[in-house]
């Protein structure tokens, strides 16, 4: 049997293997991104990356629990002005790997949403990634932007005018409908779609003190609770448009990698199970994805991607 090929291409971006750091757990500096990179990852993703610097909530942010991680960080991060520096510095060590950069934005208005993406764009990041869809926020902004696909196509409209650079739009699970949100990001010219971000928010208490262990009170789930949620989630999507999808949602194995592949991803995110399993996680799952495929007779991604797709269930 010849070599393995692991290697991916998201919306015109080419990517070693199909494992993607998720925004939120890490990438906030060059050298923790570029760490994550040696330790086996495809690509990476920053931190969502806001106009403004932004404290996010006291702590304790995140707790683990037995099906995952809850987590209300309130998207903390220094603001675009230092987060520009930080991928161009990214940028340069990670170009000699092969590996490509992404960088997350959020906004509280439509219009900001341009904003961020044209100084971002300054930086040529390999992708730029739209976060619509945080849980733990709602309260703030009233209704996160990925609840309407009218809103959610504004959003997406108004970067694409603002950039040149790929552009992937984060979803949301918590809503009735996500085949709904993609059709009209798709339509509103998104190159790609990840899928899914935390769902919630929920809520875990201190039994002894009757108080929300968070201090923010709720926080979003991630993590292995979340999986099968974000794997029918991302086989909707992936039947439903013609657009790549990046999966995310409680992979923590090589065997859920292969799961979403399965359902029609083209690359798949990891990001609590950095928290659960190291930043060796990405090799250690390439290492099972390539078990699993030579057990197979697979010699490479596209000989079994989407093969659950055409299943009626």
């Amino acid at each position: 049997m010849s070599e393995l090929d692991l290697s991916v291409n998201l919306c015109g971006v080419r990517l070693p293997n199909p494992t993607v750091l998720a925004s939120g757990i890490l990438g906030l500096t060059h050298k923790v991104m570029v760490r994550v990179a040696k330790s086996g990852a495809g690509a990476v993703t920053t931190k969502s990356i806001s106009r403004a610097p932004r404290d996010g909530y006291h702590s304790p942010v995140v707790l683990q629990w037995n099906g995952g991680l809850i987590n209300a960080v309130g998207l903390s991060n220094p603001g675009v002005e230092v987060m520009i520096e930080e991928i161009r510095a990214a940028k340069e060590k990670l170009a000699p790997l092969g590996v490509p950069i992404i960088a997350s934005i959020f906004a509280d208005t439509i219009y900001d949403f341009g904003a961020i993406a044209r100084y971002v764009s300054d930086a040529r990041p390999d992708l730029i990634e739209v976060n619509i869809s945080c849980p733990n926020i709602d309260d703030e902004y009233s209704r996160m932007f990925a609840g309407d696909p009218y809103v959610s196509a504004q959003v997406t409209h108004r970067v694409k005018r603002s950039t040149d650079l790929p552009v992937l739009v984060k979803l949301s699970p918590n809503v009735t409908d996500i085949v709904k949100i993609a059709l009209a990001v798709e339509e509103a010219g998104a190159d790609g779609i990840t899928a899914v971000n935390s769902l919630g928010p929920g809520l875990i208490l201190d039994v002894e003190s009757c108080r929300p262990v968070l201090a923010h009170g709720t926080g979003g789930i991630s993590g292995p609770a979340l999986r099968p949620i974000a794997v029918r989630c991302v086989r909707d999507i992936c039947r439903a448009v013609k657009i790549p999808v990046l999966a995310v949602g409680g992979v923590t194995t090589g065997r859920d990698v292969v799961e979403m592949l399965l359902v029609g991803a083209t690359a798949v995110g990891i990001g609590s199970a950095v928290a659960l399993r190291g930043s060796e996680v990405f090799a250690t799952v390439c290492r099972e994805l390539e078990t699993y495929m030579t057990n197979h007779g697979y010699e490479n991604l596209d000989a079994f991607r989407g093969r659950a797709t055409a299943i009626a269930f």
